[in-house]
Parts: structure tokens; C-alpha cells; sequence
């Protein structure tokens, strides 16, 4: 080694020398010392880091920003410096810009087993400020529109709300994902407004004539051999989160119609819930449709999350038997049933269900066609759905 290249600094000797300075509580010599070893090798991501982390301590915040300025456009994602410059902000005082830089952080984060102590530390505080400075713009914002709302209707109150929650962070975006159908111009809309069906008025009218025949049906002699298993898929397919449902009477249903047959053995035990059901717009397709049926959840049963078969349908839940503890989510809004008191909802949003009490739960299921298809559009997607049964003769797992 020639003396020239003997005598020229090193920058990992430099970085040494910095970090010991650093633990003495000499944030001065530190920086001083990163300088050069920036200088020498300007690209060194770790060097920028270390040397920012000092100007920090050493109250030069001006140079804290310059240096994560310089790790972040070598590596725009670099998740130390993000979180490292909403810091900075925060020590600023300027809140809401470092509420706002650390959800930027927040996205950058591997995961809390792979990161000291000290970095978990920060992550946490970084996460608190966040949800902070999202709640704070998400009330403002309701603030500012609440005056229109409160002279507007429910519905509009209730979307522009979810609007808002979107546009903060506070709810997530779910979109539709039907397994199989998927009609264009169709809204993702989780739960759905009452106005497009003013028939739910006659529904829940019928609650105590429909629940009567239900608990007739639970109540007889012996065993109650027309609920089934829900889910009942062939060995043979992959389950994926229906392992544990499969087969079972944990989740179990008392057929109506189902993929358009009516079973008429069922059907004569409820005929006051078949005539409710025939006055309401169910989808008519043979092999597909309608769908009614009545739905038994047992105790300390979940039903994971999924999506169902088509958005050009709707389904809608009567609630009969709603021991506590029992829930419903679609996408980002969770309910509770209430004995009755019906809703409306697109299952080809992703939605999941549980009953964490000691009793069975026990609704009434169906579907209806989507408000949004014209008579004439309705007219054609059942002739699609005949063409493709007579093409190669209807699935297994038919449903519209």
C-alpha cells in the first residue's frame, strides 16, 4: 500500500469514530467526523443516515433534513429516513406535517421482529401521531359539511361521511369481486341505503309470522333433518378458509329455493315466508335463482371472510334469533343484527359474519335483483346464463 493511500481517511474508520462520539453525548464531533465520511463516499446510505441521526442530537435540524433529503433520493422508500424526517417535523412542532409523513412511514415499515428496540419505539409514537392527525382531519372535515348534511337527507349524510373516512384513512376501499359474474356499471356499495327497496317495510311487517314458522320448524320431533351444511364442497377441491365449515352443521341452512328449485317439502312448513318472499323482485333463472333459506349459525362459529357469485344480484338478511354477540362485516363497515330489522348488501364485497355467544343464530337469507339493472338488462343476463347452461349444462355451484 502505497503512503498516499495509507494516509487518505476511511469512511468506516470515520463512522466508528462518529457513533463512539455520539454514545459519549458529543454530537458535534459526530457530525463532524459523518461530514467527511460523507464526503468521501456520498452514496453511503448507512453514512447519510448516521449523520442525520447526529445533526438531529446536535439541534442542527437544517442539516438532520439535508442529509435524509439525500438518503431519500438515492431511495425514495427507505424507511428509516421517512420515519427519521416526520421526526424531525415533529420536533419542529409541526404536527400535523409529521402525522402526515409518518402514514407516509407507515407504508414503508417491515415488519416490528426485524427492528430494534429503539426503532420499534419510534414506529409506535409514529403510529400514534398518525391515527391522531387522521382523527383530527377526518372531524374536521365532518365539521365542515355539517350544515349541509344536517340539511340534507340520511343517505347523503351517510355517504359523505364515508367519503371523508376514505379520503383520511379511516376506511378502507373495498371493491367488488364476484367468483364468477361480473356485470359492468354496477356500484360497490357495502351496505345499501332503504330507499331502492320500499318493500323492506313489508318484510320486517312479516318478521313475526316468518320467525314463528322458523322456530316451528327448530322445534320439532327429533332431529332437524332439512338444515344441511352450508358449505359442502368434494374432497377433492381445494377448501382454502372452508376447511373447518366444511360438511359441518356449524353453519347450516333450511332451504327455500335454492339455485332456483324450490324445495317443496321445506316450502309447505313456511307459507307465510314464501308468500312474503313471492311478492319481493327476486332474480328468476332456472338452475341459478331464486335463493331463500334460512340460516343457523351455532355458537362460537365464524364464517371467514369471502365473496360471493355475482354483483347482479343483491342479498338481503332478516334478522329472527339474535342472541348477543353475534356480528356482520362488509368490507369496512361491521353490524350487528337486529331481530327484525332487515338490510340489504353486495356480496361480491368481501364480507364475514360470527356468533361469539352460547346460542344458535338463526336469519333469513335471499336474493333480489340489483336496483341498478333495467328490466330489459335482467331479461338478458338470465338468456346469457340459459345460453351457457345449454352450451355445457349448469355447474355444480350455480348461482346468478
Amino acid at each position: 500500500m502505497s503512503l498516499a493511500a495509507a494516509a487518505r481517511p476511511d469512511p468506516r474508520a470515520l463512522n466508528q469514530a462518529a457513533m463512539q462520539a455520539l454514545a459519549s453525548g458529543d454530537a458535534s464531533t459526530a457530525k463532524t467526523l459523518l461530514r467527511e465520511a460523507v464526503s468521501l463516499d456520498p452514496g453511503a446510505l448507512p453514512l447519510l443516515l448516521n449523520l442525520a441521526g447526529a445533526c438531529r442530537a446536535d439541534g442542527d435540524i437544517d442539516g438532520a433534513t439535508s442529509a435524509l433529503d439525500a438518503v431519500l433520493k438515492i431511495d425514495p422508500r427507505s424507511f428509516l429516513a421517512l420515519l427519521m424526517k416526520a421526526a424531525v417535523l415533529e420536533r419542529q412542532g409541526r404536527t400535523r406535517d409529521a402525522g402526515a409523513a409518518y402514514g407516509i412511514a407507515l407504508t414503508q415499515a417491515p415488519p416490528e421482529d426485524k427492528l430494534d428496540d429503539a426503532t420499534r419505539k419510534a414506529l409506535a409514537r409514529g403510529r400514534a401521531l398518525n391515527a391522531q392527525y387522521l382523527s383530527e382531519m377526518t372531524g374536521y372535515l365532518k365539521d365542515v359539511t355539517s350544515g349541509a348534511r344536517a340539511m340534507g337527507q340520511a343517505a347523503e349524510s351517510r355517504r359523505i361521511n364515508i367519503f371523508v373516512e376514505r379520503l383520511t384513512g379511516r376506511r378502507a376501499i373495498y371493491r367488488q369481486e364476484p367468483t364468477h359474474f361480473v356485470y359492468p356499471g354496477m356500484p360497490a356499495i357495502e351496505f345499501y341505503d332503504r330507499e331502492p327497496f320500499p318493500w323492506l317495510a313489508d318484510l320486517e311487517a312479516a318478521t313475526a309470522d316468518i320467525r314463528g314458522e322458523l322456530l316451528g320448524v327448530l322445534t320439532e320431533d327429533g332431529p332437524v333433518k332439512e338444515f344441511e351444511p352450508y358449505i359442502e364442497y368434494p374432497d377433492a377441491v381445494p377448501l382454502d378458509q372452508w376447511a373447518e365449515l366444511n360438511h359441518s352443521q356449524r353453519w347450516s341452512a333450511f332451504h327455500l329455493f335454492k339455485a332456483g328449485t324450490k324445495d317443496e317439502a321445506n316450502c309447505a312448513k313456511c307459507p307465510r315466508t314464501i308468500a312474503t318472499l313471492a311478492a319481493l323482485p327476486q332474480p328468476q333463472a332456472p338452475n341459478r335463482s331464486p335463493a331463500s333459506m334460512f340460516s343457523l349459525l351455532q355458537p362460537k362459529t365464524h364464517i371467514p371472510a369471502h365473496t360471493g357469485v355475482s354483483n347482479t344480484r343483491l342479498v338481503v338478511h332478516l334478522p329472527l334469533v339474535i342472541p348477543p354477540g353475534c356480528g356482520f362485516r362488509v368490507g369496512s363497515e361491521t353490524r350487528e343484527w337486529a331481530l327484525g330489522q332487515a338490510w340489504v348488501f353486495d356480496d361480491t364485497i368481501d364480507h364475514e359474519a360470527w356468533n361469539r355467544s352460547d346460542q344458535p343464530r338463526a336469519i333469513l337469507i335471499f336474493d333480489v335483483w340489483s336496483p341498478y339493472l333495467s328490466t330489459n338488462e335482467r331479461e338478458m343476463i338470465v338468456q346469457v346464463m340459459n345460453a351457457m347452461d345449454a352450451f355445457h349444462g349448469p355447474p355444480a355451484d350455480a348461482g346468478l
